[in-house]
């Protein structure tokens, strides 16, 4: 493909995006495939000849799309949403085509530049404390990770190599393994399972701490494991306090459990990665009280603030904790700038080497939709999540099952377990809208998130409509 064909196939393919996005709702959002339909539909091995893009274009109607969850239908509620905007898929294709790989400053100058201070607009917008912030020649910083899984790991990382350190400071007879063996991580019995695979993959135990009757990590419930924990002769080191819980939109008390964590030299990671966004909203920052005690914060603009997948935001107070426990200088990827304390290296704040511009992204949706477009969208989504839960509270039949606080519903049909599960059932086998389901201690219970950037109140009364039928199916089916 030279230049002139790809003017015009670019130009094919933003209108087929544009197609796609603008005729999503008629789309069904879940696919009617069974495991493995695919590899029957193309060939076993790659073409030995080219093949022509028109017939790419049709297969991608004839193979793909057959296949694809319509995670930007108006008519999916699974999950959490996870964001999609033009202005981000313009910055994709212009971060393609530059294709550096920004490893250092030195590998692209303006992709460490560019991500340096668009963490700081973002960390304005969420009120940050100063601590976190680069400007000023500050301590902190932020660094665009890939996910909140690995935000979560490599402050894990970082305080097990910090933890470490300093112990063996104190007694240089310890060996690393002898402490590994002894460190243990704490987080609510609410955290999502990426906590557990930080642990796992770090090689450190992690407990879970029971929450409160709203589903919250509290002072006392960390108290008590801490102090049985040291009895036993354990070294509790991190902490992962959750703000917007992937079963139910739930907050660990970050004013109770941020004091403990600072006076028991314990590592504290927020991970805030679906309810982050709402933060930049000045109703909902009261929510992110306590992220002063905090040494890392993390959440997902990937996730609800219009900036397409993969944009990790991750945020520490000290920098060198996290280019302590990674740094590693071969020769070939030292540079000229590299010492002079006015750039930094992403390289030495992640477990990958390479990556991408994705700062771009930011760029062009923050100043396409400013702080204002931006918390209006989140205000929508929330609105929208208040409107569902009315109708839920409207029906005899169903109940609300924990705080709607953002964009996040839990609800269920009054009864046994049996039965909601045979709702979800009937409603992801009817594919006109999707869900998904979570357990609230010994209750299954139907989540109804808000997560289409194109998703209207029409939307979310026609799912309740159909909720409500379904519902009524299975209350009959029962009865006989």
């Amino acid at each position: 493909m030279n230049t002139s064909e790809f003017r015009r196939r670019g130009k094919e393919m933003v209108d087929y995006v544009a197609n796609y996005m603008e005729g999503i709702e008629g789309r069904q959002v879940y696919p009617d495939v069974e495991p493995g339909y695919l590899r029957p539909l193309i060939p076993d091995s790659a073409p030995q000849e080219p093949d022509t893009f028109e017939d790419i274009i049709n297969d991608i109607e004839k193979i793909i799309m057959p296949g694809v969850t319509h995670w930007h239908s108006p008519y999916f509620f699974a999950y959490f949403p996870t964001a999609s905007s033009y202005p981000a898929m313009l910055a994709d294709m212009l971060c393609g085509a530059i294709g550096c790989i920004g490893f250092s400053w030195a590998a692209s100058p303006a992709c460490t530049e560019l991500e340096t201070v668009m963490m700081d607009w973002l960390g304005k917008m969420l009120e940050l404390p100063k601590a976190f912030l680069t400007e000023n020649a500050g301590e902190g910083g932020g660094v665009i990770q890939g996910s909140a899984s690995e935000a979560t790991l490599v402050a894990l990382l970082a305080a097990r190599t910090k933890a470490i350190h300093r112990l063996q400071a104190a007694s240089p007879e310890l060996t690393q393994a002898a402490i590994m063996e002894k460190l243990v991580a704490y987080s609510s019995d609410q955290a999502h399972s990426s906590v557990e695979r930080a642990g796992l993959i770090g090689g450190v135990k992690l407990k879970a701490i029971p929450s409160d009757g709203n589903f919250a990590m509290r002072a006392s419930a960390l108290q008590e494991a801490l102090e049985r924990d040291r009895a036993a002769g354990l070294i509790p080191f991190f902490v992962v306090a959750t703000l917007g819980t992937t079963t139910c939109c739930s907050f660990d008390n970050l004013l109770e459990v941020g004091p403990i964590c600072n006076k028991e030299d314990m590592w504290l990671h927020v991970d805030a990665a679906y309810a982050g966004s709402a933060f930049i909203c000045p109703e909902f920052r009261h929510l992110l009280n306590g992220v002063e005690f905090a040494d890392s914060f993390n959440f997902n603009p990937h996730k609800w603030l219009l900036v397409n997948f993969d944009c990790s935001a991750m945020w520490v107070k000290k920098r060198s904790d996290l280019t302590g426990a990674f740094r590693l200088d071969p020769t070939y990827l030292k540079h000229s700038h590299q010492d002079s304390g006015l750039i930094t290296d992403y390289r030495h704040w992640q477990i990958p080497l390479g990556r991408r511009f994705r700062s771009l992204k930011m760029w062009f949706v923050f100043r396409m939709y400013g702080v204002k477009g931006l918390q209006a969208y989140i205000r929508k989504h929330v609105q929208l999540s208040h409107e569902f839960e009315s109708l839920v509270l409207q029906d005899p039949r169903f109940e609300i099952c924990a705080e709607v606080t953002l964009g996040l519903v839990c609800f269920r049909l009054k009864g046994s377990n049996k039965v909601n599960e045979a709702l979800l059932q009937r409603i992801n086998s009817a594919k006109k809208i999707h869900l998904v389901p979570c357990h609230l201690r010994d209750k299954f219970v139907l989540r109804f998130a808000i997560c289409s950037r194109t998703v209207e109140s029409a939307h979310v009364q026609r799912a309740w409509e159909h909720i409500k039928e379904l519902a009524a199916d299975v209350l009959q089916a029962e009865r006989e």
